[in-house]
Protein backbone atom coordinates (compact mmCIF):
# COMPACT_ATOMS: atom_id res chain seq x y z
CA UNK A 1 0.00 0.00 0.00
CA UNK A 2 1.07 3.82 -0.48
CA UNK A 3 1.79 5.70 2.67
CA UNK A 4 -1.42 7.32 3.05
CA UNK A 5 -3.32 3.83 3.00
CA UNK A 6 -0.80 2.48 5.68
CA UNK A 7 -1.84 5.41 7.92
CA UNK A 8 -5.43 5.07 7.35
CA UNK A 9 -5.63 1.15 7.54
CA UNK A 10 -3.60 1.56 10.95
CA UNK A 11 -6.18 4.14 12.39
CA UNK A 12 -8.93 1.85 10.94
CA UNK A 13 -11.20 4.32 10.40
CA UNK A 14 -14.48 3.16 11.26
CA UNK A 15 -17.84 5.03 9.58
CA UNK A 16 -21.02 5.82 12.15
CA UNK A 17 -23.41 7.37 9.62
CA UNK A 18 -23.65 8.12 6.43
CA UNK A 19 -26.33 10.16 6.33
CA UNK A 20 -27.86 13.87 5.55
CA UNK A 21 -30.93 16.29 6.10
CA UNK A 22 -32.19 19.18 3.38
CA UNK A 23 -33.30 21.48 5.52
CA UNK A 24 -35.58 24.75 4.08
CA UNK A 25 -36.56 28.18 5.33
CA UNK A 26 -34.47 30.31 7.79
CA UNK A 27 -32.54 27.49 10.08
CA UNK A 28 -29.38 27.53 12.74
CA UNK A 29 -27.87 24.42 14.23
CA UNK A 30 -24.78 23.76 16.90
CA UNK A 31 -23.10 20.39 17.04
CA UNK A 32 -21.25 19.22 19.58
CA UNK A 33 -17.95 18.19 20.32
CA UNK A 34 -16.89 15.13 18.84
CA UNK A 35 -14.52 12.46 18.63
CA UNK A 36 -12.67 11.75 14.83
CA UNK A 37 -13.38 13.31 11.82
CA UNK A 38 -16.40 14.72 10.26
CA UNK A 39 -16.59 14.83 6.69
CA UNK A 40 -19.78 16.58 4.62
CA UNK A 41 -20.63 17.61 1.30
CA UNK A 42 -22.95 20.12 -0.08
CA UNK A 43 -25.71 18.67 -2.68
CA UNK A 44 -27.26 21.51 -3.25
CA UNK A 45 -27.77 25.19 -1.96
CA UNK A 46 -25.14 26.78 0.51
CA UNK A 47 -24.83 27.73 4.19
CA UNK A 48 -22.75 29.14 6.33
CA UNK A 49 -20.22 26.86 9.01
CA UNK A 50 -18.64 28.62 12.23
CA UNK A 51 -16.40 26.19 13.64
CA UNK A 52 -15.03 27.27 17.63
CA UNK A 53 -11.66 29.02 17.71
CA UNK A 54 -11.98 29.53 14.09
CA UNK A 55 -11.90 33.11 13.83
CA UNK A 56 -13.56 33.45 10.26
CA UNK A 57 -16.74 31.31 8.69
CA UNK A 58 -16.71 30.06 5.73
CA UNK A 59 -19.96 29.32 3.38
CA UNK A 60 -19.65 26.07 1.23
CA UNK A 61 -21.44 26.31 -1.95
CA UNK A 62 -23.10 23.08 -3.82
CA UNK A 63 -20.40 20.64 -4.80
CA UNK A 64 -18.10 21.77 -2.07
CA UNK A 65 -17.12 19.51 0.43
CA UNK A 66 -15.43 20.63 4.07
CA UNK A 67 -13.71 17.96 6.54
CA UNK A 68 -14.28 18.58 10.27
CA UNK A 69 -11.38 16.96 11.84
CA UNK A 70 -10.24 18.07 15.21
CA UNK A 71 -13.63 17.66 17.19
CA UNK A 72 -14.54 20.99 17.68
CA UNK A 73 -18.13 22.58 18.33
CA UNK A 74 -19.13 24.10 15.25
CA UNK A 75 -22.44 25.79 13.50
CA UNK A 76 -24.46 25.47 10.51
CA UNK A 77 -27.23 28.07 9.87
CA UNK A 78 -28.43 29.71 6.57
CA UNK A 79 -28.34 32.94 8.61
CA UNK A 80 -24.88 32.87 11.86
CA UNK A 81 -27.31 35.24 13.52
CA UNK A 82 -29.74 32.96 14.25
CA UNK A 83 -29.76 31.53 17.64
CA UNK A 84 -28.46 27.61 17.04
CA UNK A 85 -30.29 24.62 17.85
CA UNK A 86 -30.17 21.10 19.04
CA UNK A 87 -30.67 19.38 15.80
CA UNK A 88 -31.55 16.30 17.37
CA UNK A 89 -34.98 16.75 18.45
CA UNK A 90 -35.37 17.85 14.92
CA UNK A 91 -33.61 15.15 13.23
CA UNK A 92 -35.60 12.69 15.26
CA UNK A 93 -39.06 14.40 14.39
CA UNK A 94 -38.44 15.15 10.73
CA UNK A 95 -39.56 13.30 7.52
CA UNK A 96 -37.13 11.05 5.84
CA UNK A 97 -36.75 10.71 2.53
CA UNK A 98 -34.86 7.25 2.52
CA UNK A 99 -31.49 8.89 4.42
CA UNK A 100 -32.25 12.31 3.73
CA UNK A 101 -33.58 13.71 7.16
CA UNK A 102 -36.14 16.76 5.55
CA UNK A 103 -36.89 19.54 7.74
CA UNK A 104 -38.88 22.98 7.17
CA UNK A 105 -40.25 21.54 4.15
CA UNK A 106 -36.48 21.71 2.54
CA UNK A 107 -35.06 22.81 -0.80
CA UNK A 108 -33.22 25.21 1.06
CA UNK A 109 -29.74 23.19 1.71
CA UNK A 110 -29.26 19.41 1.37
CA UNK A 111 -26.22 18.77 3.06
CA UNK A 112 -24.71 14.83 3.40
CA UNK A 113 -21.96 13.26 4.82
CA UNK A 114 -20.24 11.05 7.37
CA UNK A 115 -18.97 10.49 10.95
CA UNK A 116 -15.32 8.51 11.10
CA UNK A 117 -14.14 7.10 14.71
CA UNK A 118 -10.83 5.52 14.79
CA UNK A 119 -10.73 2.51 16.33
CA UNK A 120 -6.61 2.31 15.93
CA UNK A 121 -4.55 4.31 18.32
CA UNK A 122 -2.82 7.67 17.50
CA UNK A 123 -5.56 9.31 15.40
CA UNK A 124 -3.26 12.40 15.92
CA UNK A 125 -0.72 10.50 13.82
CA UNK A 126 -3.53 12.26 11.09
CA UNK A 127 -5.77 14.72 12.35
CA UNK A 128 -3.42 16.68 13.78
CA UNK A 129 -2.10 17.47 10.89
CA UNK A 130 -4.64 18.99 9.26
CA UNK A 131 -6.53 22.67 10.15
CA UNK A 132 -9.76 23.08 11.84
CA UNK A 133 -11.75 23.17 8.92
CA UNK A 134 -10.80 21.94 5.67
CA UNK A 135 -12.79 23.51 2.68
CA UNK A 136 -12.70 21.94 -0.87
CA UNK A 137 -14.33 24.60 -3.04
CA UNK A 138 -11.91 24.49 -6.40
CA UNK A 139 -13.78 23.51 -9.68
CA UNK A 140 -11.44 20.86 -10.05
CA UNK A 141 -11.89 19.72 -6.71
CA UNK A 142 -15.41 19.32 -7.16
CA UNK A 143 -15.51 17.24 -10.68
CA UNK A 144 -12.98 14.80 -8.51
CA UNK A 145 -15.87 14.09 -5.39
CA UNK A 146 -19.15 14.03 -8.26
CA UNK A 147 -19.43 10.87 -8.60
CA UNK A 148 -18.64 9.30 -5.45
CA UNK A 149 -21.37 12.20 -4.35
CA UNK A 150 -24.06 11.07 -7.05
CA UNK A 151 -23.60 7.74 -5.97
CA UNK A 152 -24.17 8.28 -2.23
CA UNK A 153 -27.28 10.58 -3.13
CA UNK A 154 -28.54 7.78 -5.07
CA UNK A 155 -28.84 4.50 -2.26
CA UNK A 156 -29.61 7.29 0.10
CA UNK A 157 -32.60 8.82 -1.29
CA UNK A 158 -33.67 4.74 -3.27
CA UNK A 159 -32.34 2.78 -0.67
CA UNK A 160 -31.73 -1.07 -1.92
CA UNK A 161 -30.69 -3.81 -0.10
CA UNK A 162 -27.10 -3.43 0.84
CA UNK A 163 -27.76 0.75 0.35
CA UNK A 164 -26.29 1.68 4.02
CA UNK A 165 -23.53 -0.20 3.85
CA UNK A 166 -22.55 1.20 0.17
CA UNK A 167 -23.14 4.77 1.30
CA UNK A 168 -20.73 4.04 4.41
CA UNK A 169 -18.44 3.29 1.12
CA UNK A 170 -18.67 5.89 -0.55
CA UNK A 171 -18.43 8.62 2.97
CA UNK A 172 -15.20 6.79 3.30
CA UNK A 173 -14.49 7.45 -0.40
CA UNK A 174 -15.36 11.09 -0.32
CA UNK A 175 -12.84 11.23 2.74
CA UNK A 176 -9.65 10.12 1.02
CA UNK A 177 -10.83 11.58 -1.57
CA UNK A 178 -10.77 15.10 0.26
CA UNK A 179 -7.22 14.23 2.17
CA UNK A 180 -5.68 13.68 -1.78
CA UNK A 181 -6.85 16.99 -2.69
CA UNK A 182 -5.89 19.14 0.29
CA UNK A 183 -2.73 17.71 0.48
CA UNK A 184 -2.48 18.66 -3.80
CA UNK A 185 -3.62 22.11 -2.63
CA UNK A 186 -1.43 22.16 0.59
CA UNK A 187 1.01 25.58 0.20
CA UNK A 188 4.31 24.64 -0.27
CA UNK A 189 6.37 24.66 2.89
CA UNK A 190 3.98 22.79 4.78
CA UNK A 191 5.66 20.79 6.88
CA UNK A 192 4.83 16.67 8.22
CA UNK A 193 4.86 13.42 6.68
CA UNK A 194 1.33 13.91 5.01
CA UNK A 195 2.61 16.89 3.28
CA UNK A 196 5.81 15.03 2.03
CA UNK A 197 4.09 12.38 0.12
CA UNK A 198 3.65 15.42 -2.67
CA UNK A 199 7.58 15.67 -2.79
CA UNK A 200 8.86 12.85 -5.12
CA UNK A 201 11.92 11.93 -4.37
CA UNK A 202 10.94 12.60 -0.41
CA UNK A 203 7.36 10.97 -0.73
CA UNK A 204 9.25 7.92 -2.45
CA UNK A 205 11.42 7.32 0.18
CA UNK A 206 8.42 7.23 2.63
CA UNK A 207 6.92 4.80 0.51
CA UNK A 208 10.01 2.90 0.19
CA UNK A 209 9.95 2.81 4.26
CA UNK A 210 6.45 1.90 4.33
CA UNK A 211 6.65 -0.87 1.87
CA UNK A 212 9.71 -2.63 3.54
CA UNK A 213 10.05 -1.59 7.41
CA UNK A 214 12.03 -4.79 8.17
CA UNK A 215 14.88 -4.22 5.56
CA UNK A 216 18.08 -2.97 7.64
CA UNK A 217 17.60 1.32 5.55
CA UNK A 218 20.45 3.56 5.57
CA UNK A 219 20.71 6.91 4.99
CA UNK A 220 22.85 5.79 2.07
CA UNK A 221 20.20 3.19 1.19
CA UNK A 222 17.28 5.63 0.73
CA UNK A 223 19.14 8.58 -0.57
CA UNK A 224 20.02 5.94 -3.74
CA UNK A 225 16.57 5.11 -4.37
CA UNK A 226 15.40 8.23 -4.76
CA UNK A 227 18.72 9.45 -7.15
CA UNK A 228 19.57 11.84 -4.23
CA UNK A 229 23.44 12.80 -2.78
CA UNK A 230 22.92 11.51 0.89
CA UNK A 231 23.56 15.27 2.47
CA UNK A 232 20.72 16.98 0.34
CA UNK A 233 18.29 13.70 0.60
CA UNK A 234 18.85 14.21 4.77
CA UNK A 235 18.27 17.84 4.51
CA UNK A 236 15.30 17.79 2.08
CA UNK A 237 14.14 15.19 4.47
CA UNK A 238 14.25 16.99 7.85
CA UNK A 239 12.81 20.41 5.91
CA UNK A 240 9.54 18.47 4.13
CA UNK A 241 9.10 15.58 7.23
CA UNK A 242 10.34 17.75 10.28
CA UNK A 243 12.63 14.48 11.34
CA UNK A 244 15.41 12.61 9.86
CA UNK A 245 14.98 9.70 7.83
CA UNK A 246 16.14 7.64 10.51
CA UNK A 247 13.57 8.86 13.46
CA UNK A 248 10.81 9.02 10.56
CA UNK A 249 11.52 4.96 10.12
CA UNK A 250 11.83 3.99 14.03
CA UNK A 251 8.70 5.84 14.87
CA UNK A 252 6.91 4.16 12.32
CA UNK A 253 8.46 0.66 13.56
CA UNK A 254 7.25 1.49 16.39
CA UNK A 255 3.40 2.42 15.59
CA UNK A 256 3.18 -0.95 13.60
CA UNK A 257 4.54 -2.94 17.00
CA UNK A 258 2.06 -0.78 18.85
CA UNK A 259 -0.81 -2.35 16.38
CA UNK A 260 0.32 -5.58 16.60
CA UNK A 261 1.03 -5.94 20.22
CA UNK A 262 -2.59 -5.07 21.08
CA UNK A 263 -4.32 -6.72 17.79
CA UNK A 264 -2.47 -9.91 17.58
CA UNK A 265 -1.40 -13.04 19.85
CA UNK A 266 1.96 -12.23 18.22
CA UNK A 267 4.95 -12.63 20.74
CA UNK A 268 7.41 -9.72 21.13
CA UNK A 269 10.34 -11.81 20.05
CA UNK A 270 8.43 -12.38 16.66
CA UNK A 271 7.19 -8.83 16.20
CA UNK A 272 11.04 -7.44 16.69
CA UNK A 273 12.45 -9.92 14.17
CA UNK A 274 9.66 -8.77 11.82
CA UNK A 275 10.65 -5.13 11.93
CA UNK A 276 14.59 -5.66 11.45
CA UNK A 277 15.89 -6.28 15.36
CA UNK A 278 18.17 -8.63 15.73
CA UNK A 279 17.38 -8.64 19.20
CA UNK A 280 14.62 -8.27 21.69
CA UNK A 281 16.12 -6.30 23.34
CA UNK A 282 17.26 -3.72 21.11
CA UNK A 283 13.82 -3.58 19.75
CA UNK A 284 12.57 -3.22 23.64
CA UNK A 285 14.92 -0.22 23.98
CA UNK A 286 13.46 1.45 20.35
CA UNK A 287 10.36 0.60 22.14
CA UNK A 288 10.42 2.46 25.39
CA UNK A 289 12.28 5.29 23.82
CA UNK A 290 9.77 5.72 21.09
CA UNK A 291 6.41 4.82 22.68
CA UNK A 292 7.53 5.88 26.62
CA UNK A 293 6.67 2.44 28.22
CA UNK A 294 7.92 -0.93 27.48
CA UNK A 295 6.14 -3.49 24.79
CA UNK A 296 4.95 -5.52 27.95
CA UNK A 297 3.68 -2.72 29.61
CA UNK A 298 1.97 -1.59 26.55
CA UNK A 299 0.42 -4.72 25.92
CA UNK A 300 -1.17 -4.27 29.48
CA UNK A 301 -2.10 -1.03 29.04
CA UNK A 302 -5.85 -0.18 28.40
CA UNK A 303 -4.52 3.55 27.44
CA UNK A 304 -1.74 3.37 25.23
CA UNK A 305 0.83 6.28 25.14
CA UNK A 306 0.64 7.97 21.32
CA UNK A 307 4.06 8.79 19.85
CA UNK A 308 3.19 10.29 16.24
CA UNK A 309 4.65 11.04 13.38
CA UNK A 310 5.60 14.94 12.58
CA UNK A 311 2.72 16.70 12.99
CA UNK A 312 2.74 20.56 11.43
CA UNK A 313 1.11 22.29 13.51
CA UNK A 314 -26.86 -0.04 10.22
CA UNK A 315 -28.93 2.55 10.18
CA UNK A 316 -32.57 3.43 10.97
CA UNK A 317 -34.27 6.52 10.44
CA UNK A 318 -34.99 6.71 14.46
CA UNK A 319 -31.15 7.01 14.37
CA UNK A 320 -30.35 9.36 11.90
CA UNK A 321 -29.77 12.52 14.52
CA UNK A 322 -27.38 10.70 16.54
CA UNK A 323 -25.77 9.28 13.26
CA UNK A 324 -25.43 13.17 12.15
CA UNK A 325 -24.83 14.83 15.22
Amino acid sequence: MDPLSDVLSLLKPRSYIARGFDVGGDWSVSFHKHEGIKCYAVVSGECWLAVEGVPAPVRPVAGDCFLLPHGRPFQLASDLSLPPVDPIPALRAAQHHGGIAVLNGGGGCCIVGGHFAFTGHHADILLGMLPPIVHLQKESDKAAMRWALDRMMQEMLDPQPGASLIAQHLAYTLLVQALRLHLADSPRGSIGWLFALSDKQIGAAIAAMHNDPARRWTLHDLAEYVGMSRSSFALRFKETVGTSPMEYLTRWRMLLAGNRLTGTGDSISAIALSLGYESESAFSTAFKRVMGCSPRQYTRSGNPAPPSLPPVFADGSSLAAAHFA
